[in-house]
């Protein structure tokens, strides 16, 4: 069985309810569900949500509902021990049925910047290249380059985020945009990942232990999980770019 997880809780600190925000019609949250629905491979989706409106509005796309703890819906709360939590659920629901997950797809409430050919791109890399461990959305921000990160020092300095020698002979390296060449980002809008990923999470390499160590990449642009208001313009652009409108 391929499997759908999609993760969104009630709270946000950053921007309040972002989970249900009104997006081109539709809610946040809809457009993760919608493009798991509309997959071609994907068998049964879930909603790991303490959330009551993200409750009905998954029960309307025929979404199976898993009860979020409460110690999983804090702030405080990782995003890895909540998908490892429900896809251990799914696990144990599907072996009464005496079925197997044999990947899982694992969205954020809160990331519309899926679609459903991303999702079956990351299906087929993995049926294909048996020594993957996933394939995840990235997108290229090459502005945000390591060598261009900067970290306050306690005298109110600007300094590097990571030492220069870090990446080479420091006479040697200039920092605009492209010298790096493509700098990838994981954007969170999908991971496609083994269940031996969630199962052996602390074998994962970080930010996003879930990805296990052998991750290819789904190439995508502008993707991004939401945690602003200001990002919503740049989701509708990204939604009519990619001509996303689902029918209700």
């Amino acid at each position: 069985m391929i499997c759908a997880l999609i993760i969104g809780r009630a709270g946000s600190r950053g921007y309040p309810n972002k989970n249900v925000a009104n997006v081109l019609g539709k809610k946040l949250c809809e457009y993760p569900i919608l493009a798991a629905k509309n997959s071609k491979h994907v068998d049964k989706i879930y909603i790991s949500t303490d959330s009551p409106e993200i409750k009905e509005i998954g029960l309307k796309h025929n979404a199976n509902i898993i009860e979020r703890p409460k110690n999983l819906a804090t702030n405080e709360a990782l995003g890895e021990d909540v998908f490892r939590h429900g896809y251990l659920h799914i696990k144990d629901l599907l072996k009464v049925e005496k079925k197997n997950v044999e990947i899982m797809v694992l969205l954020f409430a809160n990331a519309p910047t899926v679609s459903p050919k991303m999702i079956d791109e990351g299906i087929e890399i993995l049926r294909a290249d048996k020594s993957a461990d996933s394939a995840v959305s990235t997108s290229v921000y090459n502005m945000w380059s390591p060598l261009r990160a900067r970290k306050i020092d306690n005298k109110g300095l600007l300094k590097p985020f990571v030492p220069f020698e870090t990446f080479g002979d420091p006479k040697t390296l200039n920092c605009d945009r492209d010298s790096q060449g493509e700098v990838h980002f994981a954007d969170m809008s999908v991971s496609v990942v083994r269940p031996k990923c969630l199962e052996h999470m602390s074998e994962g390499l970080l930010p996003q232990k879930w990805m296990g160590q052998n991750i290819r990449a789904i190439k995508s642009w502008g993707g991004c999980d939401v945690d602003y208001e200001w990002q919503i313009p740049g989701v509708e652009y990204w939604l009519k770019k990619n001509k996303i409108n689902y029918e209700d």
